[in-house]
């Protein structure tokens, strides 16, 4: 076989037949994923919708709503963070242009329009959306509803913290510092002295009086990782049995665990009574959700536990040491606190919090860690939360994957043959290891079978 060569300045042809245009097999992932939203009928489900938002003869061509909220789903699944980053990548993937629904000689969507999209339809829309991945979600007994656990995190936001200003006078940070640098007696400061001025001051940058103007909802906080930085507070409402996330939040970043679980209690409430009114899958539903709920110290105070017994909520909330208590003219809230403490004693409260730790934490790390969305590209609660709405949906269907053919997100494809191949190797290192008599031999021999990461 002759070797070929690369060819420079090679003419493309000006026609080219249908039966020529390079294709490739559909992704199996997204072909039975495609599969399970067209047995519910997701695209006749979501044009309903979304048909107010639309005119029917007048206006730039649209970006149908079916391809719309497909393409945020593959923002979860490849861990794609921007939506110029999604637009990218489905304009380059043949199998992703087939899930979304691209003909082979259609134009693929840029971002802007996916953009504006999200701009034109509202938040009640997405949140419609979101329950409807939950029925789908409920047809697979993948929703119960009875256990919930709650836990918060933080969201860089799309903002920085040089840009904020104050809150009266609309100063940014250095005009402000070179005031009170002059006021101190520092007649023309420079960046050093201003440098040494600062590091002096106390309470500097509080949300009281300072805002960035770009994006208001964006607070200063502290990050884990020990930087101060503007953010969001997301909160997850996990369901116990399953893993999966029953309602997200966006909140401000400043406000603590004992004051933001009250919006994501009603969100699940709201999110599984809607569940539950539809008769295909009513049946599926705990009727009494939210019975139990399952949550670390950082939401354990007097009055929590007293709103959730007043709730009729059974909390298995884990509970800081304070020392010795006193409760004079609280009897309500001694109640509950030691009911609490009964609880989480027991055996099925030391249950629940050791599944707290294992099903909260993986739904942050898939949809924020390896989903991409640690940081946000989006201002504004409102408009992050129509991302992540259907972000966590994507969570939510992965679920629903993972139990149809073993794998939640396509990438664990690329690992499955590994996979396969180390167990053949363990079982061969086994059998080979067999005596006459069919004991294992114990020199050399590792008895446990590799470990299968859940995606």
């Amino acid at each position: 076989m002759a070797m070929g060569k690369r060819k420079s300045n090679q003419q493309q042809p000006l026609f080219i037949p249908a039966t020529e245009l390079a294709q490739s097999p559909a992704h199996p992932f997204y072909a039975k994923l495609n599969e399970v939203l067209a047995g519910w009928k997701f695209d006749e489900f979501v044009e309903g919708l979304c048909a107010r938002f639309y005119e029917e003869k007048i206006g730039r061509p649209s970006l149908e709503p079916g391809k719309y909220f497909r393409l945020l789903l593959v923002g979860y699944f490849e861990g794609i963070d921007s939506e110029r980053g999604i637009a990218w990548r489905c304009s380059d993937s043949l199998s992703l242009r087939a899930f979304v629904g691209y003909a082979l000689d259609e134009i693929s969507t840029e971002h802007s329009t996916i953009s504006r999209t999200r701009r034109l339809i509202d938040f009640e829309t997405h949140q419609q959306v979101f329950q409807w991945v939950l029925k789908v979600l409920a047809d697979y007994d993948l929703v119960s509803g009875k256990t919930v656990g709650i836990d918060g995190t933080t969201l860089e936001a799309n903002a920085a913290m040089r840009s904020i200003v104050r809150k009266d006078t609309k100063q940014n940070y250095q005009e402000f510092l070179t005031e009170l640098a002059k006021a101190s007696g520092i007649d023309t400061p420079t960046r050093e002295d201003l440098a040494n001025f600062d590091r002096k001051r106390k309470n500097k940058a509080s949300n009281d009086d300072w805002e960035n103007p770009h994006d208001p909802d964006a607070k200063i906080t502290k990050m884990k990782d020990g930087r101060t930085h503007l953010a969001h507070k997301q909160e997850h409402a996990v369901d116990m049995d399953s893993g999966a996330i029953l309602a997200v939040t966006i909140q401000p970043a400043n406000e603590g665990d004992t004051t933001t679980w009250r919006e994501t209690v009603e969100e699940t409430y709201q999110n599984l009574n809607a569940v539950a009114d539809d008769k295909r899958v009513a049946e599926k539903v705990h009727p009494t959700p939210v019975k139990e709920l399952v949550a670390d110290k950082g939401y354990h105070s007097n009055e929590t536990m007293k709103d959730f017994s007043e709730l009729e909520i059974r909390s298995y909330v884990s509970e800081p040491d304070r020392g010795r208590r006193a409760w004079e003219a609280k009897e309500a809230e001694r109640e509950a606190v030691y009911a609490n403490r009964r609880r989480i004693g027991g055996t099925r409260g030391k249950e629940l919090l050791r599944d707290r730790g294992e099903l909260i934490e993986r739904s942050f790390t898939h949809v924020l860690e390896t989903g991409g969305m640690r940081r946000t590209h989006l201002r504004r609660h409102v408009n992050i939360l129509k991302r992540m709405l259907v972000h966590v949906g994507g969570f939510n269907l992965s679920l629903v994957m993972r139990k149809l053919i073993g794998i939640g997100k396509p990438r664990r494809l690329q690992g499955l043959f590994a996979s396969m191949l180390n167990w053949i190797v363990w079982l061969w290192s086994v059998l080979a290891r067999l005596g006459a008599d069919g004991s294992i031999r114990a020199r050399g021999v590792a008895l446990r079978p590799p470990l299968r990461v859940a995606a």
